[in-house]
């Protein structure tokens, strides 16, 4: 699998400690409130798993499973919900946690999905943003890294379902997906 690295992006401590940090913003910013926290399945579970040990305040989690890639590399434009969330979000503080925000379209649907379910407040919290493929404006209060136009995997992202364990994110050779 490693030899499938082109080169490692964030280190494993790199990424703890930026969890740490936005961990820490997030009880900050939500002080005295209970935090919905929806985790985008499969790439953001580890990243919420690490997320809400960080965060010093009540919280509880729900799962949502989408898709707009099927088994490619890009995106197709149409999103899918597989899985909605299993409890009404209304009135409630949701923070919606995703591993990548790469074009946006996913999280732009998502984003509107839940604004019309009328939540006490929604945000976004992303451990990567990837503006340089932005097409759909999505505005985004918590990121954890800025991420460079490449394949990334690792720490909960794939390609073609491998790669999540990586304690590290990096990017793919190119001859591992064209």
């Amino acid at each position: 699998m490693r030899k499938d690295i082109e080169r490692v992006l964030f280190t494993e401590a790199q990424i703890a400690e930026r969890v740490r940090e936005m961990g820490a913003r997030i009880g900050q910013d939500y002080a005295g409130k209970e935090l919905l926290l929806v985790s985008v399945l499969k790439g953001s579970v580890v990243f919420l798993s690490d997320l809400m040990r960080e965060i010093p305040l009540p919280v509880k989690i729900d799962f949502m499973a989408v898709s707009s890639y099927g088994k490619g590399h890009t995106t197709s434009g149409t999103v899918n919900i597989l899985k909605d969330v299993g409890q009404s979000v209304e009135g409630k503080d949701v923070l919606i946690v995703e591993d990548i925000l790469d074009s946006g379209v996913t999280l732009r649907y998502i984003m509107d999905l839940m604004e019309a379910r009328n939540p006490a407040s929604l945000r976004l919290c992303v451990l990567l943003d990837k503006p340089e493929r932005r097409v759909v404006p999505v505005e985004c209060h918590y990121t954890g890294f800025t991420a460079p136009d490449a394949f990334i995997v690792g720490y909960g992202l794939d390609y073609a379902e491998r790669y999540r364990n990586l304690p590290y994110i990096g990017a793919l050779y190119p001859f591992v997906y064209n």
